[in-house]
């Protein structure tokens, strides 16, 4: 099988940098639709979907490799070596976030900058760690998706995606819920939420850019300065946004400190 075919990779745009794209839990490359034309004309941007994610090929879907995000991670490794060129550069959401520093985990130096938006090491908290949820709320969230899937996205989707003012953008969010196969993720997030990555994160040196939502439902503003803590090169932008999707709620200020980021990395152009 392709990474073509198993990611639905694609690839537009010319530079002397590579840029990637991965979504987060629930969706597809579509969320990057306001950010992909302004980058495009930046650099060259391959965008694709995480296995059993969008266009992916579901029949790909190995429920042992993806019982942990290191398996996403190894496909992320595995798009660089086939259509990486030049200085390459990960824009993560989410749990894609954590995805872009286990690659770099698996393979150090490959990535020359990475752009977290919306990411979390961990969700429950910990001792003096805020992730967010305890665990008991986790156990009742993961309850009721693999009870309820689709009546829990019709819920969350609107809360997910904030942006009161545009209910088109909550209602894409639950389209792209709805579209994913159940089982898939069921799976997904007991993958993600039951997650701790912190060990991952600490001490990590690679160039960083947080960016962290004034009021997301599910990364606490803790969460944002945890990560610039332990992150030693890295830096926080706070959005001024409600809700977990500034990529489509907030895309003018995503924009603006993703390019200011890449030209002080040496990539893009004023």
């Amino acid at each position: 099988m392709s990474l073509q075919k198993r990611n639905n990779v694609h690839i537009a745009g010319d530079g002397c940098a590579t840029l990637i794209l991965s979504h987060g839990f629930g969706c597809d490359q579509s969320m990057w639709k306001f950010l992909l034309p302004h980058l495009v004309t930046r650099m060259r941007v391959i965008t694709y979907d995480l296995v059993g994610a969008g266009q992916s090929d579901l029949a790909a879907y190995d429920r042992e490799k993806y019982a942990s995000l290191w398996g996403y991670a190894t496909d992320l490794n595995e798009i660089i070596d086939e259509y990486g060129q030049g200085p390459l550069l990960v824009l993560g959401h989410s749990v894609s976030a954590m995805i872009g520093v286990l690659a770099e985990r698996q393979r150090p130096g490959r990535i020359a900058g990475l752009v977290m938006i919306g990411g979390s090491p961990c969700y429950i908290d910990s001792g003096t760690y805020s992730g967010g949820f305890s665990r008991d709320d986790v156990q009742a969230l993961l309850s009721v998706i693999d009870e309820n899937y689709l009546g829990w996205s019709s819920t969350m989707a609107p809360l997910l995606m904030g942006a009161s003012g545009e209910p088109a953008l909550q209602e894409e969010l639950l389209s792209s819920f709805c579209r994913t196969d159940g089982q898939i993720a069921r799976h997904f997030a007991r993958v993600i939420f039951l997650s701790d990555h912190r060990q991952d994160v600490d001490g990590l040196r690679l160039p960083t850019l947080i960016l962290q939502s004034s009021d997301d439902p599910v990364v606490p503003m803790a969460v944002g300065e945890y990560l610039q803590s332990v992150l030693l090169d890295s830096r926080l932008l706070v959005v001024d946004n409600m809700g977990h999707y500034p990529q489509l709620s907030a895309p003018s200020t995503c924009s603006a400190a993703i390019d200011d980021f890449f030209i002080q990395l040496g990539f893009g152009h004023e």
